[in-house]
């Protein structure tokens, strides 16, 4: 059976193979069973599999909320309407639960069948969620502090994705940590414009912080393995999307006060931001961390072109304004295209 690669990784191996023969490591035979070992597919059935499934799931939401316009739904939702909050917390349990059994057993079954175990996984979570906040509304007293039910979900998520050794429910659980500590701080401050001195940006700069230094503590955890990607990734998104709306807002707490102030008195959060950015990509590249590096490289291209546009947008022939934008994109595609072909190259790759 040979192995099938898409065109780009097909080139990759063909330069290899030239090489090595080229450099008698290997012999002509050897070189011609290694190439006739492997063909260019011709679709990535894959990708399509993957959105075809999201595509399925979009159309079953629309075609539920297509069904709830009906009036014979609608007078039957009325009638739910009345049926106690904890009779459907704990209906959403067990659907959520048979879920979870069939997604995991499928999982173990046909482990080919990627997109739809997760499919079936995802509206499972769709359903735990639903069970979190009836159960919510169960037991609420009107304090108003629905960010514990943001808190339990960390932790119902947290033990499912341990358990189940899904990816997918760990980022819910981060996802669910970040709504925590967002509307956490809030409710501490009765929903106030800062929590400590901190508007909602730069709270989160310090959360990301805590996230991504958590991340190296348990880096040799065996059972943080598995989730330590992710949870690297989501914690230095939270921490560059903070920095960038940092880099645009500053630590202003109230949209119609920052109307009023001049962005040139942001100015130093946008440097705080590309520093920030800058030692990301310099660590990335010395340490070869590669995640670090994409963010780093990625965000200063947008905290520069956030700043370009924050400050001759107005004052700027749009001519001029897109013929400098354009030049610089080309410019730096130019760049990355030399990098590339740089890297791709068999004796660099010997080298590496």
């Amino acid at each position: 059976m040979k192995l099938n690669l898409d065109k780009q990784e097909s080139e990759f191996l063909n330069n290899s193979i030239s090489h090595w023969e080229k450099e008698h490591l290997i012999d002509g035979d050897i070189a011609q069973k290694l190439r006739g070992s492997y063909e260019v597919k011709g679709f990535d059935w894959m990708r399509l599999a993957k959105y075809s499934f999201w595509i399925a799931l979009l159309c079953g939401a629309i075609a539920v909320g297509s069904l709830i316009i009906d009036d014979r739904i609608i007078n039957w939702l009325k009638n739910l309407y009345y049926t106690p909050d904890f009779v459907i917390s704990i209906a959403s349990a067990i659907i959520a639960a048979v879920l979870f059994y069939f997604g995991r057993r499928w999982e173990h079954k046909y482990p080919e069948k990627v997109f739809s175990n997760e499919a079936v996984i995802f509206t499972g979570v769709l359903f735990t969620a639903s069970c979190i906040a009836f159960l919510g509304k169960t037991f609420d007293n009107g304090s108003g502090n629905f960010p514990l039910l943001f808190l339990l979900s960390v932790f119902v998520y947290g033990f499912l994705a341990w358990r189940m050794d899904s990816r997918m429910i760990w980022l819910f659980a981060l996802v669910s940590l970040g709504s925590w500590f967002g509307t956490e701080t809030g409710y501490q401050t009765r929903w106030s414009d800062y929590f400590l001195g901190l508007n909602y940006p730069l709270r989160f700069v310090l959360f990301s912080i805590v996230l991504v230094s958590s991340c190296y503590i348990l880096k040799k955890q065996k059972w943080f393995a598995r989730f330590w990607e992710l949870t690297y990734v989501i914690g230095l998104l939270y921490l560059f999307m903070s920095l960038w709306l940092l880099s645009i807002f500053g630590n202003a707490g109230d949209i119609d006060k920052w109307w009023h102030i001049r962005q040139i008195s942001f100015f130093y959060w946008g440097i705080i931001a590309g520093v920030v950015a800058i030692g990301f990509l310099l660590f990335g590249l010395k340490t070869k961390d590669v995640i670090a590096r994409e963010f780093g490289i990625t965000f200063l291209i947008i905290f520069i072109y956030t700043k370009y546009f924050e400050y001759f947008w107005d004052n700027t022939n749009k001519t001029v304004f897109f013929g400098i934008l354009g030049l610089s994109f080309w410019l730096i595609g130019r760049k990355a295209e030399r990098i590339w072909n740089f890297k791709s190259r068999p004796e660099h790759v010997q080298s590496t």
